[in-house]
């Protein structure tokens, strides 16, 4: 294979977010140090680079190099800026990932191999990071199409079946998303975020199950003294204690997915209790943050989780595994839509 030191040095970049995506499938967390070294190795890559073209016969490829790094950084890098600031359902991770992409990815590598050139297909313009931001995009969009067949295929019919997943309420505590129920029944937005309710059993110091199949700790006197440092709710792989507890046992997941809903329907029982579940007095301990959770959303959602086998949720897929995907598919195939649109003569 033939390419330029830049172009070898970009597919770095290809490992780095592989193992990106991993930790964020496992964890929902992308670690910070993945990139100050990405960061660095784009300005290498841009001066080489760019030396390069300055020192290219004719002015014209300097000025295609710039133009090219000036629209990147700017647009791709300027959208991950704004959604870092105001992360409108944008992780910060995703709104990095983008930063990062658009210094290391500016303009289109070429890899020459026995007979093909790779990516096989560039865009007018060139500019990969806009390439591995479209892909991402359209790789996105699918998802919601395989969650409608997926549940349609076994029989899982709801309004929220396109956006969202149907799981035992005894697997909630190494699940990613947020509940898409309510008391009232499904609804597309604004539930409990799973992160926020491993916060809150952490806090407290019991597990899931142990907080479902008792009524009485949705008394707020039941709090702990001295409770524990709630964590970020990551999920952590392989830790008994990953919803505040110990390890449940079958025994307490079979007391969840059997519900005594007629003992712990939220109804009349919280009319006795100021705060119940002692919602406002996590928040308020904890500096009234856990993902935008409010008192009246923790306390709706551990209702609906006491009184429900099953419940819908996000399937938590996070931006930056598509992303990923697109980087890949951007290094290989290269530009989907520009392909899309070629084929229906558009281009």
């Amino acid at each position: 294979m033939y390419a330029s030191a830049a172009d070898l040095l970009r597919l770095l970049s290809v490992p780095a977010f592989a193992y990106g995506a991993y930790r964020d499938v496992e964890t929902r967390r992308v670690p910070d140090l993945l990139w100050p070294p990405l960061l660095v190795l784009g300005l290498v890559c841009l001066g080489l680079e760019g030396w390069n073209a300055l020192h290219a016969p004719g002015a014209f490829a300097f000025r295609a190099f710039a133009l090219r790094s000036a629209v990147s950084v700017v647009i791709v890098g300027g959208l991950g800026a704004f959604f870092y600031v105001v992360p409108v359902g944008f992780g910060g991770a995703d709104a990095k990932a983008l930063v990062a992409i658009s210094v290391l990815l500016p303009t289109y590598p070429a890899y020459y191999l026995d007979g093909f050139v790779l990516p096989h297909v560039p865009t007018a313009i060139r500019v990969f990071a806009l390439t591995v931001l479209t892909n991402a995009l359209i790789l996105g969009m699918a998802y919601p199409l395989y969650l409608l067949v997926a549940n349609a295929l076994h029989g899982e019919i709801a309004s929220v079946m396109a956006v969202g997943k149907r799981v035992p309420v005894a697997d909630l505590p190494h699940e990613h998303g947020s509940l898409l129920e309510d008391r009232d029944g499904t609804r597309l937005s604004g539930g409990l975020d799973l992160d926020a309710l491993r916060m809150y059993c952490r806090w407290r110091g019991v597990t899931l199950a142990d907080l479902l199949c008792d009524p009485g700790l949705r008394d707020p006197a039941t709090l702990p003294a001295d409770p524990n440092d709630p964590t970020d709710g990551a999920v952590a792989r392989g830790d008994a204690r990953t919803d505040g507890g110990t390890t449940p046992s079958t025994a307490d997941a079979d007391e969840i997915e059997s519900g005594d809903a007629d003992e712990i329907e939220s109804g009349d029982a919280d009319a006795d209790y100021d705060d119940p579940w002692g919602a406002a007095a996590f928040l308020d301990d904890i500096g009234g943050s856990a993902y935008g959770t409010s008192p009246a959303t923790l306390r709706e959602g551990l209702d609906v989780l006491a009184a429900r086998d099953a419940v819908w949720i996000t399937p938590g897929t996070p931006f930056f595994v598509t992303l990923t995907l697109g980087l890949v598919v951007a290094f290989t195939y290269g530009d989907v839509l520009f392909a899309v649109l070629g084929a229906l003569g558009l281009v």
